[in-house]
């Protein structure tokens, strides 16, 4: 699984935030490592000038093999916390979206 950490407005992606979000994900997302192909993470600070609650933003976009890409996007207070809960609405997504193709799939 290939992962790539991108900044955005008022976002750096420095090489100590791209290991920190890699191993979280890598590590979430274990479970569906084998057909993940790479995740484009996306985080930015949308009103870092004026401050206010859940002005941080984290897109997640994963590929998995054979199937249309998954975005999630989740806003939040802290940059952390918009990382978390964008991965645990991925897993959900990947999840979900799997379970019904594997529940389609006929009996081997």
């Amino acid at each position: 699984m290939q992962i790539r950490v991108n900044g955005g407005e008022n976002v750096r992606a420095t090489e100590a935030l791209g290991t920190s979000v890699s191993a979280y994900l890598e590590r979430e997302l274990a479970r569906f490592a084998h057909q993940i192909t790479r995740v484009e993470v996306h985080m930015s600070d949308e009103n870092a000038e004026k401050g206010g609650a859940d002005h941080k933003r984290c897109t997640v976009e994963a590929r998995v093999e054979g199937r249309p890409p998954y975005v999630v996007t989740e806003h939040s207070a802290t940059m952390r916390q918009a990382m978390v809960g964008a991965t645990e609405k991925l897993y959900r997504l990947i999840e979900h979206d799997l379970g019904r193709l594997h529940d389609r799939s006929p009996p081997a």
